[in-house]
């Protein structure tokens, strides 16, 4: 049996995700020869630490009676080169600007020969290259396929599953608000400003959404599929991005009576020509999906062109991409 001592930083709805799902297939990952013990969790307030392991459901109760399950006056990037364990499961804010405290605590997390496993997409955006050398230097693990469609699988799937293909292009939706956006537009006869104040009332969308409908977040993700998959070195000054503030109920409508929808696509291709736009999509195709899914479309030479669909978002659906990394690290052979 292998155990595994980690740290949570940041315990917002992801890495509530993460406990949760620690504790529903605690079992399951004993069946791997895995253990994990969390020994310490941070959130915006401070730490709380306890080197045998901490009880994760009184963690949950806390957050959610106090708002905080801070005990001590320490931030993420104090437990991770204080605290002894093993795995930093990263899990901070993103910061596409400038990688904020998730890229400090990455940084760190190696330099003290920590693996990493992360849905924080900001660091991975800028840096990604800088960080992979300096997992590599310190050999430590780097895993990160919570960082682009959620529970989606894609990352792991092209670099392992779908080894020995050339992949010539990966295009697909990789933002639900936007999805949601232009389905519920067209499904209503809504203007963009109606539909994003219902978005924003349900949850789907930030009060400032500006993050998603500029395709911003989709660009972020496109960088990292052209980094990861493509071994490329870009950042997102290098994608070419239109988002869908000015789709309007008239064009869904005018595409749909020629059997289009208009989607969000994200594209990286070969030639290193990265863009996030919308486009028309002919209804049916494999990349028309509805509501806030997510869906992925690879191109490859052997397998021809694969597509995955699932959900982009949710603390629990992210938490499973961050949980098959944790398995892909420490399962015994």
């Amino acid at each position: 049996m292998k155990t595994v001592k980690a740290s949570i930083i940041g315990f917002g709805s992801i890495g509530q995700g993460v406990a949760r799902v620690l504790l529903m297939k605690k079992e399951d990952l004993k069946k791997e020869g895995i253990e994990i013990k969390v020994v310490a969790i941070t959130d915006s307030k401070g730490a709380v630490i306890d080197e045998n392991g901490l009880d994760l459901e009184k963690c949950l109760a806390v957050k959610a009676e106090k708002g905080t399950i801070a005990e001590k006056a320490m931030t993420g990037i104090d437990v991770v080169n204080q605290v002894e364990h093993d795995l930093v499961i990263e899990v901070s804010p993103t910061d596409v600007i400038t990688g904020g405290a998730g890229l400090l605590n990455m940084q760190a997390a190696f330099e003290n020969g920590r693996s990493v496993v992360t849905s924080n997409k900001g660091p991975l955006t800028l840096k990604f290259k800088e960080l992979n050398e300096t997992a590599e230097k310190n050999g430590c693990a780097f895993r990160y396929e919570a960082t682009v469609g959620g529970a989606m699988p894609i990352i792991n799937l092209t670099k392992e599953v779908m080894a020995g293909n050339e992949i010539s292009s990966i295009k697909g939706i990789f933002n639900g608000t936007c999805n949601y956006i232009l389905t519920r537009m067209l499904e209503e006869k809504s203007t963009y400003s109606e539909i994003l104040t219902e978005a924003v009332d349900l949850g789907i969308a930030e009060t400032d959404p500006t993050y998603d409908v500029e395709g911003i977040d989709t660009a972020g993700k496109v960088v990292i599929l052209a980094n990861a998959v493509f071994g490329m070195n870009k950042t997102i000054n290098d994608v070419d991005r239109t988002g869908i503030t000015q789709i309007t109920y008239e064009a869904l409508e005018m595409s749909a009576k020629n059997g289009k929808t208009i989607k969000l696509i994200g594209e990286v291709r070969k030639d290193g020509t990265l863009t996030v736009s919308p486009r028309l999509v002919p209804i049916g195709h494999p990349l028309s999906v509805s509501g806030t899914l997510n869906v992925a479309s690879i191109q490859t030479d052997l397998a021809g062109e694969i597509t995955v669909t699932g959900k982009g978002a949710g603390s629990i659906e992210t938490a499973s991409a961050i949980l098959s990394d944790i398995i892909s690290i420490y399962k015994q052979d």
